[in-house]
């Protein structure tokens, strides 16, 4: 058992994956899991970054240099989550220390501040602490939006949290969120559309339209 230096960790997980269990089923749940890790896979090698382990939907990753990690977690935000028609969100937290290596798995404060980082994030944000920020530097085309500080369970002080975004031009404008199960909707394949108050919400199925009618306030 040793302690590595100090790395980025990466937490990403789907947005409202029991929403969508619940919604689509099990065996469409384990599908979109399956085809999500892939494509997750596929991008680690452009940035440096290493696969620590699968928890249900979410796959913690190690990046050594904090701005890859950056530039990895919005590409996984943008162009894996909602990029396609029938795919969930994905949200994505982290955090810059070391932490303890054990048969290649993390162990540590780190990697416990990623989780719970994560836990906050919506639905395509990418959040990271000041330390990522300190670490990171000034990352090209990335914005740092501050958050505050933030209790996080389990950690005895509040943590200062900030949203990364990445500018417009840097990807084409995603598709519309189903709000319940933050499926992305191409709105010419949309099961149906609701106005409320306003606003346009595009739906994947009738189920999440009789969901969101029932109790629109819950999901706007």
């Amino acid at each position: 058992m040793a302690e590595s230096t100090a790395q980025t960790f990466v937490f990403a997980d789907l947005a409202s994956y029991t929403a969508l269990t619940e919604i689509h089923g099990d065996e469409e749940a384990v599908r979109l899991v399956e085809d999500y890790c892939a494509a997750m896979r596929r991008l680690l090698p452009e940035h440096g970054a290493h696969e620590v382990k699968t928890i249900g939907d979410a796959l913690l990753v190690r990046v050594p240099e904090a701005a890859q990690a950056v530039r990895f977690g919005i590409r996984a935000a943008r162009e894996i989550g909602g990029a396609a028609h029938g795919f969930p969100s994905v949200r994505v937290g982290m955090h810059h220390g070391p932490a303890i290596e054990r048969y290649g798995d993390y162990f540590g404060r780190t990697v416990n501040i990623a989780a719970r980082v994560s836990a906050l994030a919506g639905a395509g944000e990418v959040l990271v602490t000041d330390d990522v920020v300190r670490a990171a530097g000034e990352v090209e085309r990335v914005r740092f939006i501050e958050r505050g500080r933030h209790p996080l369970r389990g950690i005895e002080d509040p943590v200062v949290i900030y949203l990364a975004s990445a500018g417009a031009q840097e990807s084409p404008e995603g598709l519309p969120i189903d709000p319940i199960c933050h499926m992305a909707v191409d709105p010419e394949r949309a099961a149906a559309m609701v106005v409320h108050e306003g606003v346009h919400y595009f739906f994947c199925s009738l189920h999440c339209v009789r969901r969101f009618a029932s109790e629109p306030e819950q999901f706007v």
